[in-house]
């Protein structure tokens, strides 16, 4: 079985690279909004980094994936209770999916054929200490995105229905992609991913020339080309855990919560998670970098992803919005 595309040959899409392993340093910055053309590489990046994310302790046959024994749910059947390391989950939520599927039901046949009211988890439960990703977000229907703007809030699923209460973990990394001209996204969703950022194709023929090279190479000379980037994944892998190791010692001067609000004032983000989401995301990127303290340079390189989807709408600036938070952060923290 073939592994997915190396995460460090993709070429380019530096912002979208760059969004997706800081919340591999810290899933609470929230998720990552990829929006873009087709065929700029957004899936693919997505199962890249499933294979370079660090494994994590599990307990074996565990529904939910706890990390020791004592936090396996009282529901849950055919967990060992050995530990053991296995990939972080990413889970594809398609679209149509049923609602059922999402947060899990009865198990109908066991109902039918035993008598017995069991339990079976969704794709929430699946998720849980992992990824969540959704290809065309933005055509997500509404039910299913009240669902999960519920649950991304608590990060508990609750199932009350067919005679079942059931409650369980479900705090994952939500990764969407989507092309803006097929529709907007809700701004209640919208509000929920950490980072956005925007892709385009490459316009320049040597990059769309190499581009090409490593796709050929991967499928017709696969043991090859797996071989030449197989070791800078793991280099990329080992930074990601010296980075969450280090993340708890990264300092944040007090100037630096001053500059996070500044900046959200300044291009009129509404609420308080702009700042928050910001401080961690340059926090991350400190830790990431193997800086001791965050500081302007930090916060400059995550501002137009912690920012550009919170922007209020002003019809009468025909800037996009990356081009708005980068014309504000020159004139706020220069």
């Amino acid at each position: 079985m073939k592994q997915p595309f190396p995460f460090s040959a993709i070429v380019g899409q530096e912002a979208m690279k760059q969004a997706m392993i800081l919340t591999a340093v810290d899933p609470g910055i929230g998720g990552v909004l990829v929006f873009g053309d087709r065929g700029t590489g957004k899936s693919t990046a997505v199962r890249a980094l499933a294979a370079l994310l660090p494994e994590i302790d599990a307990v074996e046959g565990c529904p939910v994936n706890s990390a020791t024994p004592d936090q396996v749910p009282v529901w849950a059947e055919g967990a060992t209770g050995r530990v053991i390391r296995k990939p972080t989950p990413v889970v594809d939520l398609p679209l149509g999916v049923t609602e059922d599927r999402v947060v899990g039901a009865l198990d109908i046949e066991r109902a039918l054929t035993r008598g017995e009211k069991s339990f079976e988890p969704g794709l929430l439960a699946r998720a849980n200490r992992g990824y969540l990703y959704i290809d065309e977000v933005n055509l997500l229907e509404d039910h299913i995105v009240d669902l999960l703007l519920d649950v991304a809030q608590s990060g508990e699923n609750v199932v009350e229905r067919e005679g079942l209460s059931i409650r369980h973990p479900a705090r994952f990394v939500l990764v969407g992609s989507g092309n803006p001209e097929e529709g907007e996204l809700r701004p209640q969703l919208l509000d929920r991913f950490g980072l956005s950022v925007e892709v385009t194709s490459p316009r320049d023929v040597e990059t769309r020339v190499e581009v090409i090279r490593r796709r050929d190479g991967y499928e017709s000379n696969y043991g090859a080309f797996m071989e030449t980037w197989r070791m800078q994944d793991a280099g990329l892998r080992d930074r990601i855990l010296a980075a969450r190791a280090a993340l708890p010692q990264v300092k944040t001067p007090g100037s630096m919560l001053h500059d996070c609000a500044a900046l959200c004032i300044a291009i009129g983000s509404d609420g308080l998670r702009g700042e928050l989401t910001l401080l961690r995301a340059a926090r991350a990127l400190a830790a990431f970098e193997g800086d001791d303290t965050v500081g302007r340079l930090h916060l400059k390189a995550v501002a137009p992803m912690c920012l550009s989807h919170r922007l209020r709408r002003d019809p009468l600036d025909e800037a996009g919005s990356t081009t708005r938070v980068i014309r504000a952060v020159g004139e706020v923290l220069p």
